[in-house]
């Protein structure tokens, strides 16, 4: 990667979990968030894991506004352990993550507003209009 981060070789990334999970054995999944950046506030945003050997990724939110970018690997890290441990699908779960990230960093602080509803229609390709 170059100093500013923008673009993500994604093959870097998995040969570096692999790597990982070599050195440690024991890993069932892991994960890393992956972030172009453009601006200060538009950053290109997805996510991979690892799980019994195999790789997944997120679906990827292109040139996503941010407002700020606290709490997005704290909220990746939520919704993906959340997909694991409730909907125990690997691909759900990256895509839990992802999207939980990308809608944390549209809200100030590291604090998710984000409910499991509005998670899912970002997931589903929904865009950011509030429903009430």
């Amino acid at each position: 990667m170059d100093e500013n981060i923008s673009h993500i070789e994604v093959d870097a990334f998995k040969r570096m979990i692999e790597q990982a999970v070599k050195e440690f054995p024991n890993f069932k999944a892991t994960a890393t968030t992956l972030r172009a950046v453009k601006t200060a506030t538009i950053n290109d945003w997805s996510a991979i894991c690892w799980h019994d050997g195999k790789f997944y990724q997120s679906r990827e939110y292109p040139a996503l506004e941010i407002l700020d970018r606290v709490g997005g690997g704290d909220s990746f890290a939520s919704g993906f352990v959340y997909g694991l441990m409730v909907k125990g699908d690997p691909q759900l779960a990256v895509d839990y993550g992802a999207a939980h990230g990308a809608l944390a960093m549209t809200t100030p602080g590291d604090t998710s507003m984000a409910n499991v509803k509005e998670v899912e229609k970002i997931m589903g390709g929904g865009g950011a209009r509030v429903v009430r």
